[in-house]
């Protein structure tokens, strides 16, 4: 799930907190103004959902990363022993719950269209899947709710001295099937922020090196988790400077689950 917070720890560790033993994971970047939490089950994000929206004024956001509201992704994803159709239905069920209980219209992602695609049209010839009998929340604009695989958020800063239009051109040069790729400035550098929706095919050593054959680079960042099978293909000497670890794979996360 995605809060449009990246700024107010105490608000952060409250939404967290809010997920109980569910939160696997917390990333937060004050620039993007933005915080990623991954979770499990169907209840924990309706208790984030609950409390962001509560305590966040979309009209009073400002951050470099694209958003529609103050609760602005939750995608469900299905891990081992679940299905997409699962995963399509804890969707459905969470829009439906959103739109009547927070009054959050919501915008539905998986088979039948990508995120981007809403992030291009909302608002403008898309409206929302789902929306309230009631009238809609006053500050927390709407959210994208879908449904897919996994994929991996990584990002990989640029050296200073490229510029934004250099960036653009090296986002649409690595983009593609497996990648999506966003140029963005975060506060005095420059980002590639990417989504690697197929990692088996393009993990965060092939993004990362697909960039550096463009321009120089400046490190990189993992967004919360990959899965163990993304990380075992890649070389453990390169971990570090990918910023990766076994402990921050999805298995590890389920596998330090209380109880």
């Amino acid at each position: 799930m995605n809060v449009s917070e990246g700024v107010d720890r105490d608000l952060i560790a409250a939404l967290g907190a809010a997920a109980g033993a569910e939160l696997l994971d917390t990333h937060s970047d004050p620039h993007h103004h933005r915080t990623v939490f991954t979770m499990v089950g169907v209840d924990a994000p309706r208790e984030v959902a609950r409390l962001a929206v509560e305590r966040i004024d979309l009209r009073r956001h400002q951050g470099a990363h694209p958003r529609l509201g103050v609760v602005d992704v939750v995608p469900f994803v299905p891990l081992p022993g679940s299905s997409l159709d699962d995963a399509l239905a804890a969707r459905n069920e969470f829009a439906g719950w959103m739109a009547d209980e927070l009054r959050v219209p919501c915008f539905l992602y998986g088979p039948q269209r990508a995120l981007p695609e809403i992030r291009r049209r909302a608002w403008i010839d898309l409206a929302p899947d789902v929306v309230s009998a009631a009238a809609n929340h006053p500050r927390a604009g709407a959210t994208c709710v879908g449904a897919r695989d996994v994929l991996i958020a990584y990002n990989v800063w640029l050296a200073p001295g490229v510029t934004v239009d250099q960036a653009k051109r090296v986002a649409a040069a690595v983009r593609g099937p497996a990648v999506r790729a966003l140029a963005i400035s975060v506060g005095a550098r420059l980002q590639l922020s990417m989504n690697l929706i197929r990692p088996a095919e393009v993990g965060p050593a092939e993004a990362f090196d697909a960039v550096a054959a463009w321009i120089p680079t400046d490190g990189c960042e993992l967004v919360g988790l990959l899965p163990a099978a993304t990380l075992d293909a890649i070389d453990p000497d390169r971990w570090a400077d990918l910023d990766l670890s076994s402990d921050r794979t999805i298995e590890a996360r389920l596998a330090a689950r209380p109880g």
